[in-house]
């Protein structure tokens, strides 16, 4: 049960929640800048009388008004102490305008850029002090959206702050008038093109100002804060790439003297843009005061031309190519003027036309857009054309600690070299850099590093160039030996590669003791050091020469080899040069273990060389003979037959591989029988000879394969008709009897038989290249009849071996044009065309047909061209 206690509190929490949502919808994003401004009314001893004005700016398409009162503070520079606040209610505001820009007609999707302005006035009294105040105004919130700060920008509220000098640095300090900004804050801005916003001020005591980006404030201290915080106040937060020197992109810039920005403008969005002004009297700063803007950027498009602001110059030809850097989908024409005075035909009707200048000099370009026509624009540029402008610079040195000379070699065919600029390319210092033509620098650290050169001519020629500078702790020696050997009659050069002034020690021997290449010749084993010495960055190195008085050599004893033996040669010597002879039997004759292959006994020399000092050595190398053999030439048989090999050698011993399949393996002359082409292999030895090595020889006996006679299958023929025989399986062939034959000794001869007697059976007998023979025959019956196709009306496909196969059987056809068979329905089962032999099997697919009647139908052309076609039925029996 609720008592009316609960039911009261719930009451009030209801309450307090439906006053907050009030408050926030009250104070909703709004805020799009403001700055604070004082005039110096009334000086009364050492009391000052200030009338303050706080200049707010509120989106005029926001729904909420601007605030009717504010609440400030003045806070002491010395110690952050409050010194003043708004009386009771705030300071009401006195004044209250709309600032619209509205663009013209040559801009496509203009951004929406209107303010409600507030003024809030008031004066105030302050004694003179020696740091001077803080004038602070704060609030919640920016409006939402802003691209260049982050977390949203409607968690950020804003504070804006003037300042009062003090008189600690200038005596006529509290008397002052703060600087006022006077730009226009509505300015249609477009992405991606240039444009121009004036922060600039006025300052009634002539103070010199000075302008610069800064970063805007933040507020800590609550919705409305009362009093609002006292300083130091938090700075924005800002997304990459932003900042508070470079709140729109760094092409955005201020100029510090008169406070315009200029440039091209960032991508679409909403950028808070600080800007600081410094008042500056007799030398001395003396106050600062603030701007803080939310600017809008649209993705707008204007109809205007822009030309590089600096204009252009040419330092390598005469040949330029020009554009528009603000093209825009509004331009539907340009005309372009190159400004050349000596032609009427310098002009050009492209978007991106390139013009070359027939001389040097300086030109004014000029291009029209839309000439003649609504939202034309125009804007000229000068043009320097002063080719032959080619930078380069020379390093000398390399070592640290020791200054490196950096020298100009830059030409320039007009005008003359007079900017110079180098930066040493030291990452962690900014003093690495020097503006003279001729610079020495001393590097700390070895390592590499890139110097930068940035060169100019009285012509307004500038380039950039850039070289790798080595830096090393002293210069480095290339020795091309550090070790050598002479004899003691010789001379030897020296070589060693540096940079700056060389000499060697010691003087001991030695000619030309500055030059990177002395020669030397010590008569005992001497260390020569060579120093290079570059601006006094010095190496040293070294090269010992060993002296000898004679060669060492040893070379390998003598030995003997079987004929056509191989043999390595060998020896052992301090030499520096050596050679063997006679070199036609050497592998390599120039090296110390060559391959001897000599074919008779010889003797081979090493010469060893150091210099004038020379030593030799012989060794003999004894060629023993191996016996000769001779297996017998290579023979061809007939399939499972044998042949007799014949070999010959002055061996004492001697043996057959494959014994297998000879009669004897351990003599000359066995009997081969090999079922198969085989390699016979007669290996022999004669130890009396000093040689174990055996000799081999080898005899193929190629067994050819086995004749395969084939006479054609038997056949049935018209009596006097002729037959054309062809046997296969040999290149030999003898046909027997030669009845009817016009030719029994070859391959295909034609039979021509009158019936006399019915059947003929020809013997064929067939032999191949080694005379090996078969024999085959044929058996042809002789029909006293015409041309016929004889079909059976019956078959029985059992497997029996008799009466398997329905075909039919053809006498005196020369060519089977189809033989069918086809089932009851008229389904072809089986087809045929050769007379072969084949015929129907009684299967379907490999399926066997059950007994029953089938219709058959064949047709042929005989040996005198006429056709014969039959057709019926053949009963299949099982």
């Amino acid at each position: 049960m609720k008592t009316k206690s609960a039911e009261k509190m719930k009451t009030s929490f209801l309450s307090l929640i439906v006053a907050l949502l009030f408050t926030l919808s009250s104070y909703a994003n709004h805020i799009t800048g403001g700055e604070i401004s004082y005039t110096l009314v009334s000086q009364a001893g050492g009391n000052y009388t200030y009338a303050v004005t706080l200049k707010l700016f509120r989106d005029a398409t926001s729904a909420t008004s601007l605030d009717p009162s504010v609440n400030i503070a003045i806070y002491s520079k010395a110690n952050n102490a409050l010194i003043w606040t708004s009386p009771a209610g705030g300071i009401a505001m006195t004044t209250s305008m709309i600032l619209t820009a509205t663009p013209g007609p040559c801009i496509i999707n203009p951004p929406t850029v209107s303010y409600h302005v507030g003024l809030y006035n008031f004066n105030v009294t302050l004694p003179g002090s020696p740091s001077g105040y803080i004038i602070s105004y704060a609030r919640c919130c920016r409006i939402a959206g802003i691209t260049n700060i982050s977390p949203p920008s409607s968690n950020f509220g804003v504070t804006y702050a003037g300042e009062i000098p003090g008189n600690l640095l200038e005596s006529t300090g509290p008397a002052n008038n703060s600087a006022r900004f006077l730009g226009i804050d509505t300015v249609i801005i477009c992405a991606g093109y240039p444009f121009t916003y004036n922060f600039g001020a006025t300052d009634a005591d002539g103070d010199i100002l000075t302008y610069q980006f800064c970063e805007g404030y933040n507020n800590t201290g609550g919705t409305v804060p009362n009093p609002p915080a006292p300083p130091p106040y938090n700075p924005l937060s800002y997304n990459s790439p932003y900042s508070g020197g470079s709140p729109m992109g760094v092409g955005v810039t201020i100029n510090t003297s008169n406070g315009l920005i200029t440039g091209n403008a960032p991508s679409a969005g909403i950028y808070v843009v600080t800007v600081c002004v410094k008042e500056w009297r007799n030398g001395q700063l003396l106050a600062t005061q603030r701007k803080d803007l939310q600017i809008k950027v649209a993705d707008c498009d204007v109809a205007t031309v822009t030309l590089e602001p600096a204009g252009y110059i040419n330092c390598n030809n005469l040949t330029m190519t020009f554009s528009n850097l603000s093209p825009s989908s509004l331009i539907n024409n340009y005309f372009w003027d190159f400004g050349d005075l000596a032609t009427l035909a310098d002009t050009s009707r492209l978007a991106a036309p390139t013009y070359t200048y027939p001389d040097t000099g300086i030109y004014t370009i000029k291009v029209v857009a839309n000439r003649n026509q609504p939202c034309s624009d125009s804007t000229t540029a000068q043009v320097k054309v002063y080719p032959g402008f080619f930078p380069d610079f020379d390093v000398t040195g390399m070592c640290m600690n020791v200054p490196i000379q950096f020298t100009d070699r830059t030409t320039a065919a007009y005008g003359n070299v007079n900017f110079w600029r180098y930066d040493f390319g030291v990452a962690s210092m900014s003093s690495d850099t020097s503006r003279q033509r001729n610079p020495q620098y001393t590097y700390a650290t070895v390592g590499s590093y890139t110097a930068e050169f940035i060169v100019g001519s009285t012509k307004g020629c500038r380039d950039t160039i850039y070289k790798t500078v080595t830096v090393i702790d002293k210069p480095p020696i290339l020795m091309a030996f550090r070790d050598t050997l002479i004899c003691n009659v010789d001379t030897v050069q020296l070589n060693a590669t540096g940079s700056g002034a060389i000499s060697w020690t010691p003087n001991y021997n030695i000619l030309n003791s500055t030059s990177v290449i002395p020669s030397v010749f010590p008569k005992t084993t001497t260390v020569y050091t060579v120093e290079f010495n570059d601006n006094g960055c010095r190496n040293t190195d070294s090269v010992r020469v060993r002296v000898i008085t004679r060669v060492n050599l040893t070379a390998s004893n003598d030995t003997s080899i079987c004929a056509n033996d191989p043999v390595q040669l060998s020896a052992n010597t301090d030499g520096l040069q050596y050679a063997w002879s006679p070199d036609p039997t050497l592998s390599n004759p120039t090296i110390l273990n060559p391959i001897a292959t000599p074919a008779v006994t010889t003797t081979y020399q090493i010469t060893s060389r150091i210099g004038g000092c020379t030593a030799t050595e012989n060794v003999i190398i004894t060629v023993l003979p191996k016996p000769t053999v001779n297996a017998g030439n290579d023979v061809d048989i007939c399939y499972n037959s044998t042949t007799q090999l014949n070999a010959q050698t002055n061996g004492t011993a001697f043996t057959w591989s494959n014994a297998s399949s000879l009669s004897d393996a351990s003599v000359l002359n066995p009997v081969a029988a090999p079922k198969v082409t085989t390699s016979y292999v007669l290996t022999a030895t004669d130890l009396s000879s000093g040689c174990p090595k055996p000799s081999y020889d080898t005899v193929i006996v190629t067994v050819l394969p086995k004749v395969n006679a084939f006479a054609g299958n038997d056949t049935v023929i018209i009596a006097n008709l002729p037959l054309q025989l062809k046997a296969t399986g040999g290149i030999n062939y003898q046909w027997a009897p030669a009845t009817g034959l016009n030719n029994p000794n070859i391959q295909g001869p034609i039979a021509m038989l009158d019936g006399n007697p019915e059947y003929v059976t020809y013997l064929v007998t067939v032999t191949d290249r080694a005379g090996c023979f078969d024999t085959a025959s044929i058996t042809i019956r002789v029909y006293k009849t015409g041309p016929e196709i004889f079909v059976p009306t019956g078959f029985t496909p059992n497997g029996d071996g008799r009466n398997d196969v329905f075909r039919p059987i053809y006498v005196g056809m020369k060519t089977i044009d189809y033989f069918q068979v086809y089932n009851r329905w008229g389904g072809l089962i089986y087809s045929h065309k050769i007379d072969d032999g084949q015929g129907w099997d009684g299967t379907v697919k490999g399926l066997k047909q059950n007994t029953g009647t089938f219709i058959w139908m064949v047709r042929a052309t005989d040996i005198i061209g006429n056709v014969h076609f039959k057709k019926g039925t053949v009963m299949l029996m099982r």
